[in-house]
């Protein structure tokens, strides 16, 4: 329980809700993940002005010995543990959720806000934030920003970093502060001020000078990453600005809590057409994704055996996520019930979405690469219409969540969810990974972005078993040598939270390791904005707080 005292001294100044209750702390010790951190505190702040002043507040009993802090949670669909914390859980969602702006390209809108609200509101005007992630129907956009979110139309838009144009963000000295590309000239006013801004802006512009090298190189060169520090896109050499809003997105709230985002957006294409291939081996994979790639498919997605499987074992929660009557999605499904009984399931499902303006011109589009691959001579289709293709992008989607509701004795363990390498080298690579996995008698699902050889890989473990969190920590270590022997990331959307910060040192060496830990020093003064996460991540933390059903 919290100390009554504590709570007392928030209230005083606090125009928000301050929650001790055990069902609120109960609810707040879970994200997505496969861990469990039961808070001290759950706050729900008004507003800016709440975050500022509660800031200070932790600055000052910081000073006086308590040991507090502040972890900023959006909606808690986070998969690496990124929202959870001992101390005092900041959720943005209940008050601080208004759009205040959608212009011509761009929207203004607070962290709380959920996508699925956000993305109505645009599309009414004729325009999109295409970097929306799998959760879309349940995440919000601060843990977008604060993950750098991306997910099926990244292929083609990339990821939430390129479209934040600017944030406020209240910083360790419990002001907001704005954040957007500078000029060089107006870079050099701010390293002037005697001020906290002033300072990170000095500091943070002589690391990335000094180090521009290192920096350069140590870019990881897949097309998605979401670990560590994203301190090579500060500066824009080719547009001469110098944008500290970049280190923000993806930092997972360690570095300060941001209280407002301006979107760049984008005009979506109205219509669309699915290429659906069924492979029977991964041997062909390479072959198949650069012919597909060269016809430039908005998306390029993917699932495995596995969750097909899972879908035909699990049939009813799949017609619940179709909304629609077990007999009208075993008529939508008759095509591939005749292909299983004839062929056997296929090792992988891809699927390549086409876009145009007209109807006719998303067919066209589809069908000239579906000749284009013929001559592979694998079972493949075009969809018709917006059903057919939603029976496709529904089990891409929604197999995570039904394994996680549904398989009984087993649960969902996102640790190894996450990695990138260069699609050219999957039939290298998968092999190789499908090794490891099997050495470990796992049952798990591989679903991905393979347009970009981001793959999500979900084990199914009995976590009370005594010998799980020796396998997970085998497995991630095994797992991520051989992704960082390819020159891949071990995540391109989902950050490092607490089960990936510990390989940060292992996957970029000490030199850059350093540099992270001097970003955070230099924004996160006393050590407040959710500790124990990127370069504070400790591997045997995270196992003694794996959740045990």
């Amino acid at each position: 329980m919290a100390s009554q005292d504590l709570v007392l001294k928030i209230k005083e100044f606090f125009k928000g809700d301050v929650n001790t209750d055990a069902e609120t702390l109960t609810r707040y010790s879970r994200d997505a993940s496969l861990f469990e951190v039961r808070p001290e505190i759950v706050v729900f702040p008004k507003d800016s002005g709440d975050i500022k002043n509660l800031v200070k507040f932790v600055n000052e009993q910081k000073r006086h010995g308590v040991g507090i802090s502040l972890t900023p949670r959006s909606a808690g669909t986070d998969m690496s543990g990124g929202p959870l914390s001992s101390s005092i859980v900041v959720d943005v969602t209940k008050y601080m959720n208004r759009i205040k702006e959608i212009g011509d390209g761009y929207a203004v809108a607070e962290p709380g806000v959920f996508y699925r609200d956000f993305e109505k509101e645009t599309l009414a005007r004729g325009f999109l934030l295409p970097s929306y992630p799998a959760s879309r129907e349940m995440c919000a956009l601060g843990g977008m920003v604060a993950n750098n979110a991306g997910g099926e139309k990244s292929l083609s838009y990339g990821k939430t970093d390129q479209y934040v144009e600017e944030l406020k963000v209240v910083l360790a000295d419990g002001e907001e502060h704005v954040f957007r590309p500078l000029s060089m000239q107006e870079l050099e006013e701010k390293k002037q001020e005697a001020s906290f801004e002033g300072t990170v802006y000095k500091k943070i512009a002589d690391l990335v000078e000094n180090h521009a090298e290192v920096l350069r190189t140590a870019k990881p060169k897949v097309s998605k990453n979401s670990t560590g520090y994203l301190l090579w896109d500060i500066y824009d050499k080719s547009a001469g600005t110098f944008n500290l809003s970049r280190v923000f997105v993806g930092s997972q709230g360690t570095l300060g809590i941001i209280t407002e985002i301006k979107f760049k957006l984008i005009r979506p294409k109205l219509h669309s057409r699915l290429l659906v291939i069924f492979l029977p081996s991964v041997s062909a994979l390479a072959g198949i994704c650069g012919r597909v790639l060269e016809h430039h498919p908005e998306s390029f997605e993917s699932y495995d055996d596995n969750t097909f499987k899972v879908a035909l074992k699990f049939f009813p929660a799949v017609a619940k996520s179709f909304h629609a009557s077990l007999l009208r999605l075993a008529i939508d499904f008759l095509p591939e019930f005749r292909m299983v009984l004839t062929g056997g399931i296929p090792k992988l499902v891809l699927i390549a979405e086409f876009t145009g303006d007209t109807p006719e011109e998303a067919t066209r589009k589809a069908e000239e690469a579906k000749k284009d691959i013929l001559s592979f001579g694998f079972p493949v289709r075009v969809t018709r219409s917006e059903r057919e293709a939603k029976k496709y992008w529904t089990l891409r989607r929604e197999s995570y969540n039904i394994l996680r509701h549904h398989v009984k004795g087993l649960r969902t363990a996102p640790f190894i969810d996450d990695f990138v390498i260069e699609p050219n080298r999957l039939p290298e690579f998968l092999p190789r990974l499908y090794g490891i996995l099997d050495k470990y008698n796992l049952v798990y699902t591989v679903a991905g972005h393979v347009g970009d050889g981001n793959f999500h890989i979900i084990p199914l473990m009995n976590l009370a078993s005594p010998d799980v969190r020796q396998t997970i920590k085998n497995l991630s270590g095994e797992v991520y040598k051989l992704v960082f022997e390819f020159g891949g990331s071990m995540s391109g959307e989902h950050n490092d939270g607490l089960i990936r910060g510990a390989f940060l040192r292992m996957m970029y060496g000490d030199e850059v390791f350093r540099l992270f830990e001097e970003t955070k020093r230099v924004f996160d003064t006393d050590g407040i904005f959710n500790p124990g996460k990127k370069t504070e991540a400790a591997l045997e933390y995270a196992l003694d707080h794996i959740v045990k059903k």
